[in-house]
């Protein structure tokens, strides 16, 4: 069994979502000995935005040559992705959505024909036989009854996200408040490290 972990944060050792990744990550190792664990940091090697020059050589046109490295790397980001059996992806909330960071690999994996087609019956996830487990972490309260949900565009786009490539086991492990004060800050991560704990197989 392989496991895909991603980390997005900027703020390397002081990141809650850092830290909540790899307590999942910890977590699926015990559930499964023999776990084989591929790991990316999008912030220290960070991917190139998607540009016109990458879409035409995803179609095989004469200028693929200009981007024929990014594409390679391109490549090898989906390969990875298809290969796993578990995403674990430590997710903050920047701005109400996710790291830039994030979303030039969610472009990457997110391929037509490979992740997902059209059909005369509309769109079709390709990818649905993963267990996608999301650290998601916020300097605020943004699920439930807050006044503030609205402006989560974090765990609603990648629910979105994932849910169009047909991926219906998604679970979030979410801390929330850690801007607020100390003791909300510990009470969140202490309640994330705990669901963190219990995740099954």
């Amino acid at each position: 069994m392989k496991l895909l972990h991603i980390d997005a944060s900027i703020l390397g050792h002081n990141s809650v979502s850092r830290q909540l990744s790899t307590t999942i990550v910890e977590r699926m190792r015990s559930v499964h000995p023999a776990l084989q664990v591929r790991y990316i940091d999008l912030a220290r090697e960070p991917l190139d935005h998607l540009t016109a020059a990458h879409l035409a050589a995803r179609g095989g046109t004469p200028d693929a040559t200009t981007v024929s490295a990014d594409l390679r790397r391109d490549r090898q980001v989906l390969e990875d992705f298809l290969a796993a059996d578990i995403i674990v992806i430590g997710a903050p909330m920047y701005n109400f959505s996710i790291p830039s960071q994030l979303k030039a690999w969610i472009d990457r994996i997110a391929v037509a024909g490979e992740t997902f087609r059209y059909t005369e019956n509309g769109a079709e996830g390709l990818a649905g036989a993963k267990k996608v487990i999301v650290a998601s972490t916020r300097g605020g309260y943004y699920g439930g009854q807050s006044p503030a949900v609205r402006l989560d565009h974090q765990e609603q786009y990648l629910r979105a996200l994932f849910g169009f490539l047909g991926i219906t086991d998604l679970t979030f492990v979410r801390a929330e408040g850690l801007n607020i004060g100390p003791e909300q800050r510990a009470a969140g991560i202490a309640a994330a490290t705990a669901q963190a704990a219990q995740l099954s197989a």
